[in-house]
């Protein structure tokens, strides 16, 4: 699979490194995009295989752009897109602000539309290609004072629908991937500081622990490979039974 190349955006650190260090380890060139540059070359640093940084926000139209054409013309194609980049919107409705809104939106909605309709413009000429969107299971499900994270997930559930549909004809299968909670460092310091109750979570798992990053790249390295190879449009959830448990 050495001629392969996967580009991988919020790949800076957390859940986004872990997924382009996994498929490095199946001989992919990776493409990392993200806006923090020093994180990034640390990044390139630990994956183990030819890489290419771009850093820039997915926001941004001319930045994806840029990003996109670059990666393309560094490694030579586009095999597969995960779109990992994201941020959390945790607010009282009632104190949600417009630009908090509107940010969740960009980055988690729209970055994941411009990010994959880049890339679709390469793979298409090429035969094919895959897109991951990493979603959440709270785009499934509802959570108190999310109403911005839960909406701009559900969103990304049914672009990916959208655009497996919209794309077959070309090859490309696009689907979503669903973590529940994983032990990021993001994660780690909202426990320390009070702000996220681990062990009320650890309470409504059934699996009762959190995931962790590497077992989200496993499932991306099976969603982007041959074997899976039939699925497209689809949610996967991978959450420890977490949408299973119907008591709190």
């Amino acid at each position: 699979m050495s001629n392969k190349v996967a580009v991988v955006t919020g790949s800076a650190s957390g859940i986004g490194l872990a997924i382009a260090q996994r498929l490095a380890l199946d001989g992919y060139a990776i493409g990392l995009i993200d806006l923090d540059r020093a994180a990034l070359d640390r990044a390139s640093a630990c994956v183990a295989t030819h890489s290419s940084i771009c850093c820039g926000s997915v926001t941004e139209e001319r930045d994806v752009q840029e990003a996109i054409k670059s990666i393309a013309q560094e490694l030579g194609r586009i095999d597969v897109l995960v779109n990992s980049a994201g941020i959390s919107c945790n607010a009282p409705a009632l104190d949600l602000t417009l630009a908090t809104w509107k940010q969740a939106i960009a980055v988690n909605l729209t970055g994941t539309f411009l990010c994959s309709r880049e890339a679709a413009k390469h793979m298409i000429p090429q035969g094919g290609g895959n897109i991951i969107n990493i979603g959440s299971m709270f785009g499934s499900v509802a959570g108190l004072r999310r109403a911005g994270y839960c909406v701009t997930k559900s969103g990304v559930d049914m672009l990916s629908r959208v655009l497996a549909l919209e794309w077959a004809d070309h090859n490309i299968r696009v689907n979503t991937i669903a973590p529940g909670y994983v032990k990021t460092e993001l994660v780690k310091s909202l426990v320390a500081e009070g702000k996220l109750d681990e062990s009320a979570l650890l309470r409504r798992t059934p699996l009762r622990r959190l995931a962790n990053a590497t077992e989200i790249a496993e499932l991306v390295a099976f969603v982007a490979s041959e074997r899976s190879s039939f699925i497209t449009g689809q949610t996967i959830t991978i959450d420890g039974g977490w949408t299973a448990n119907g008591y709190l």
